[in-house]
């Protein structure tokens, strides 16, 4: 049997400090109040998007639609 990457569960970002920030984008995990909303409901492709999202808010980058 083999293990394909996209089975495995994404691990949430959160770290358990819910502080929305300017922008509606929590001051620790970097997610957006819908992103935070939506996770449990959300595909592994699509968490993965969040994290490329989260990794461009984290180096200051502007995100497209904030």
């Amino acid at each position: 049997m083999t293990d394909c990457i996209d089975d495995k569960p994404v691990p949430s970002p959160c770290v358990s400090v819910c502080a929305l920030g300017e922008g509606d984008i929590c001051i620790a995990c970097h997610r957006s109040g819908q992103e935070i909303s939506q996770w449990g409901r959300m595909s592994n492709d699509e968490k993965r998007a969040v994290w490329a999202l989260i990794r461009r808010r984290e180096q200051g980058e502007s995100v497209q639609g904030e």
